[in-house]
């Protein structure tokens, strides 16, 4: 075992179970249950894949009732005894590879309630406003309800056990119903349940006493909203003494996070908000109880090593990472670093799918729902050559899996650098995880049979696409270029050009308020640099994730970026740009303008080859996307060989 995380890596007990390691795997939905909200095969399998790596992995929330609140199709529920076979699986499927799991239970979400049912209003700790829509007011719950709820704790926890499961964790965070109780912002009754800290905590602290009654000798966490992150939330001086009352109250493990519905981007924090973006307040934690800590938030082995060696903290909590690569401990274990797939924290097939209900997918890897077929490690039937054009995030991923699968690769790139116009996109510090993802597939391809092709053009003449069984086409997409005077001017230019270190003067107008100009206006903003933003829509990046676009636009304005929307851009000369809109014409002085008008499919090869028998094509050159759309594209494509 390698000694560089010989912290993390280390066995150690939670009161009593044995874990293999301080990893611990931290909640998160699937939406892979079946429509009644049980556990099916293919999320066992998706969770018992991630079991090799963590010392111990959470479930997602499972409800315990409702009696009082609507459980949404598909979400997790452990109210009946109809889920213990499931349940049952689970724990059979980790017991058999050695490993741990605890199952979240929820008392539910009350004013964040996705589905508002007008015959049924939503719980809370008091008559509460909707978070999305504040002309909804919520129902306090009654005396008499609040320990019907503690009761179905107690009966979930009796469930979990009787199936074996291993631990049991309480979701008291991100502001549902035990957080607003917790909260004087959410909890403003005059019972036993409101007033005093003691009198606030008196909800969760039924709650563990209950699980620990169903499920005697179960380590009992509990995951904790320290900071809010909004006006009138809890902070972290304030969260102390919640957490001494939950460890008065018999609980094991306290599962330290932040956020909340009003700031949601630290619930599920993208790549704005950095390494190890939860960790500042953890020691206080740590110094005020006797009970074991966990800190999560974008933790990188090294923080999580550091922290652990140094007694800030006893257990590392990881989430999206091991959604990427559920062997992220063991890599770490047997020396293999540079060979964990890095989480790019984009959001995109995990919480974006999430959000729309749909089942948990992943950016980076594909094989995430399908755990259970492994479809990538199956040997081709017959083995080919295969040619691969371009050798962005669809040609890279379509390169690895078909060498995987047997075939024999070679990869054709025009640049001189892999990743496509991935490359420049991730030259801003807080997108390095992109490069990350390049550097990995580089070293992956490295250990297969694949060539790569660099500074290599090919048309529909080239003799190795004539010579190859199979040709996938992932040329990718080029600049959107509208006819506006000047755009081809000496002072202008595009966003790629100016990512791969273009002369830039020091006045920048950005023209085009997509990701890639508002990713590009944000970088050289915090480099020093004055940049006005351009957009004719109303908004900026506005088909970005909600959640990654609070990061980004709050980033945009704190580094001073000027945002000029629904104003259309009419002509570029030598002093800046001309912008049209309802109140007239304007012009905006800049040393620089930069295009970033956004892309169009490269489809010259696509078409040429059209005609031609086993050539498809993937990725931007068919629909410019996403890149966890080409990375998944190029996957299935190697699939279908």
């Amino acid at each position: 075992m390698s000694t560089l995380y010989s912290h993390v890596l280390e066995p150690v007990e939670l009161a009593g179970l044995k874990l293999r390691n301080r990893v611990v795997m931290v909640p998160m939905g699937t939406e892979m249950g079946d429509h009644d909200g049980h556990l099916t095969d293919r999320e066992v399998a998706y969770y018992a894949e991630r079991a090799a790596g963590a010392g111990l992995v959470c479930t997602g929330i499972n409800a315990v009732t409702d009696d009082y609140e609507v459980i949404n199709e598909g979400l997790g529920r452990v109210d009946t005894d109809a889920a213990i076979p499931g349940l049952t699986k689970l724990a059979e499927a980790f017991h058999a590879r050695g490993g741990a799991v605890s199952v979240q239970l929820t008392a539910g979400l009350g004013r964040n309630i996705n589905n508002i049912d007008p015959d049924r209003l939503p719980i809370s700790a008091s008559d509460n406003s909707h978070w999305l829509d504040p002309s909804v007011r919520c129902r306090p719950l009654e005396t008499h309800e609040i320990k019907v709820i503690v009761q179905r704790f107690k009966e979930a926890a009796e469930r979990c056990a009787k199936a074996g499961i291993d631990a049991i964790d309480i979701h008291g965070h991100t502001g549902y119903v035990i957080d607003q109780f917790l909260s004087p912002v959410w909890n403003r009754r005059t019972d036993e349940y409101g007033g005093s800290v003691e009198n606030r905590c008196r909800f969760a602290a039924e709650i563990i006493a209950a699980v620990k009654e169903g499920a005697p000798g179960l380590p009992v966490s509990f995951r904790l909203s320290v900071d809010h992150h909004f006006e009138g939330g809890r902070t972290p001086a304030e969260s102390i003494e919640i957490a001494q009352q939950l460890e008065a109250a018999g609980l094991d493990l306290l599962m330290i996070d932040e956020g909340s519905y009003e700031a949601m981007d630290y619930v599920f924090p993208p790549y704005y908000l950095g390494d190890n973006c939860m960790m500042g307040s953890v020691q206080m934690f740590k110094d005020a109880l006797t009970i074991p800590v966990l800190g999560c938030g974008n933790l990188t082995p090294e923080r999580a090593e550091a922290a652990i060696a140094s007694g800030e903290m006893d257990f590392a909590g990881i989430g999206r990472a091991l959604i990427a690569d559920p062997e992220w401990a063991l890599k770490l274990a047997e020396g293999r670093r540079d060979d964990i797939r890095p989480c790019i924290r984009c959001n995109q097939l995990c919480v974006g799918n999430a959000f729309v209900g749909k089942p948990l997918g992943c950016a980076v890897n594909p094989v995430v729902g399908l755990e259970l077929e492994r479809r990538e490690l199956t040997p081709a039937a017959t083995p080919k050559r295969v040619a691969i054009v371009g050798a962005g995030p669809a040609g890279l991923e379509a390169a690895r899996v078909a060498a995987l699968r047997g075939h024999t690769v070679d990869v054709y790139e025009k640049g001189t650098q892999l990743g496509g116009v991935l490359w420049p996109a991730a030259t801003p510090e807080f997108k390095r995880e992109l490069r990350s993802m390049i550097f990995w597939w580089e070293r992956q391809l490295a250990t297969l049979p694949v060539t790569v092709h660099l500074g290599t053009e090919m048309s529909a003449d080239s003799p190795e696409l004539a010579a190859a069984d199979a040709v996938i086409l992932a040329t990718g997409s080029t600049p959107l270029t509208p006819p506006i005077p000047g755009l081809d001017g000496p002072s202008v230019v595009e966003v790629i050009d100016a990512h791969l270190g273009a002369d830039l003067g020091k006045r920048l107008v950005v023209c085009g308020g997509g990701l890639s100009g508002a990713d590009f206006a944000l970088e050289k903003a915090l480099e020093g640099h004055d940049v006005t933003m351009i957009e004719m829509k109303e908004g900026i990046a506005e088909d970005l994730l909600m959640i990654n676009r609070i990061t980004l636009l709050r980033d945009l304005a704190e580094a001073g970026v000027t945002l000029i929307t629904g104003r259309r851009v009419t002509e570029v000369d030598a002093t800046g740009v001309k912008v049209e809109g309802p109140d007239g014409p304007v012009h905006i002085a800049a040393d620089t303008v930069v295009s970033a008008f956004g892309v169009r499919p490269a489809t010259a090869l696509v078409e040429a080859l059209a005609d031609r028998d086993s050539v498809v094509a993937v990725g931007d050159c068919v629909r410019p996307a996403k890149v966890g759309d080409a990375i998944n594209a190029g996957f299935e494509a190697a699939l279908a060989l």
